[in-house]
């Protein structure tokens, strides 16, 4: 049985794994140097950021959010768990803590866009850069 609750500094080294291997598994488009430059940028802050956890039933995390606010930082699902309902459980725990949730999502990222517009969000604009100026386009989503 899955269920959520928030991270503890225990939970660090795993939350990495399931970012990195998430994103090698989707994040096909960014160069050798960015997604070690992102991996770097991303190992000092994550363990110790305020997450939500989608863990088994052994309290292992399968997934991981980030919310700030009501806009949804970051949505992460260990590879080998995808398609179970990981992802859309988290996305429906967000909701009911903010009615509308927004998120962006990398524009090459063709799974994460498609999954977000099977969970109803809709686009609301687009930037050219990511978030640190790279060239990796996002689209702005808000839920419905």
């Amino acid at each position: 049985m899955i269920r959520i609750r928030t991270s503890t500094p225990a939970d660090g080294e795993r939350v990495l794994a399931i970012w990195g291997d998430a994103v090698d598994a989707t994040h096909d488009f960014l160069s050798i140097g960015d997604r070690a430059a992102i991996g770097e940028e991303v190992a000092g802050f994550l363990p110790s950021a305020p997450l939500w956890l989608a863990v088994d039933a052994d309290d292992r995390p399968l997934g991981f959010m980030l919310l700030d606010g009501s806009h949804m930082e970051a949505l992460f699902i260990d590879p080998a768990c995808r398609g179970t309902g990981i992802g859309r459980m988290l996305v429906a725990h967000a909701l009911t803590l903010h009615p509308v949730i927004t998120t962006d999502v990398n524009e090459q990222n063709g799974q994460a866009v498609g999954f977000y517009a099977r969970m109803g969000f809709t686009p609301t604009g687009r930037s050219a850069h990511d978030g640190q100026g790279r060239a990796y386009p996002l689209v702005h989503l808000r839920s419905a």
